[in-house]
């Protein structure tokens, strides 16, 4: 595999140790990045590292602070931080099961594909597997990733598995300050119908490649504008003035979920017609 593991460790499931390899599942080259260019002379610009009233310092008089009120810290040494021994460091303990629609997506971070180290480790590789996926289980556990401890989940992914790092229970924002604004009364029957057939009628299974990032496409189309132009400027592509809904026109509800069947195609159900 020409990409190379993120992590290598061991699962472990009670007396029994997997090796494997952990691989990141996004690719980080697919999302145009930029660089900042001083305009007049086409370079790059560079970041120095800066103190305040002493001015450019070199990297190994830098250590890491823990900020613990304003403005003061407590220093930490890399020795120091890589003296923390952590057990998980290269071993993944399953520690508990949970139903696999158990996890709320919030608390979802990044997720990794799971191999085997090698064919040894291959049979009790795919027993694990098997039995998540017939018990529709998820199997929770701690590991150690780029210097910090992360509560993760191990599920089934075709023929291989999945670990996906959780956020812990106090990174998560609590939702009670953002919703208490919010009245606690039921909408219209009569709309929730109309809005149900309409989410029916536009209800598929998921297929992530039926949806296309088009900013970035836009600005690809810019770029490659760019180079055929030997860097004069450019413009973008006119695109259709925003319908009155757009323009933020207020409308009857009904009517534009009415609306909304009809351009849809299908023919309404009884249940559609009597809510109109």
């Amino acid at each position: 595999m020409a990409t190379r593991p993120i992590w290598k460790g061991q699962i472990r499931l009670s007396l029994v140790a997997i090796p494997v390899e952990l691989y990141s599942t996004s690719k980080t080259g697919a999302r145009l990045s930029f660089r900042q260019i001083h305009e007049s002379s086409g370079k790059p610009v560079k970041y120095e590292k800066v103190v305040p009233g002493i001015g450019t310092v070199d990297p190994d008089e830098i250590l890491k602070g823990f900020e613990y009120q304003k403005g003061s810290y407590v220093l930490l040494t890399d020795e120091e931080i890589d003296a923390v021994k952590l057990e998980t460091r290269k071993t993944l303990d399953l520690v508990q099961f949970v139903g696999g629609c158990e996890i709320e997506p919030i608390y979802f971070d990044k997720s990794y594909y799971v191999v085997p180290q090698d064919e040894l480790a291959e049979d009790a590789f795919r027993v694990v597997r098997d039995a998540l996926r017939d018990t529709q289980s998820v199997g929770l556990g701690q590991i150690a990733l780029r210097g910090r401890e992360y509560l993760t989940a191990l599920k089934p992914c075709g023929p291989g598995m999945m670990l996906e790092t959780l956020h812990y229970e106090d990174e998560i924002r609590k939702s009670d300050p953002f919703f208490s604004g919010i009245e606690k009364k039921k909408a219209e029957k009569d709309l929730v119908s109309v809005a149900t057939e309409l989410i029916e009628r536009k209800t598929a299974p998921f297929d992530a490649g039926q949806f296309k990032d088009h900013y970035r496409q836009a600005l690809r189309q810019i770029v490659d504008k760019k180079l055929k132009s030997r860097g004069r400027k450019v413009q973008p592509d006119k695109k259709e003035p925003p319908s009155a809904q757009e323009k933020g026109n207020v409308i009857d509800l009904m009517s534009a979920l009415k609306s909304s069947l009809e351009k849809s195609g299908k023919k309404k159900t009884t249940r559609a017609r009597k809510a109109g």
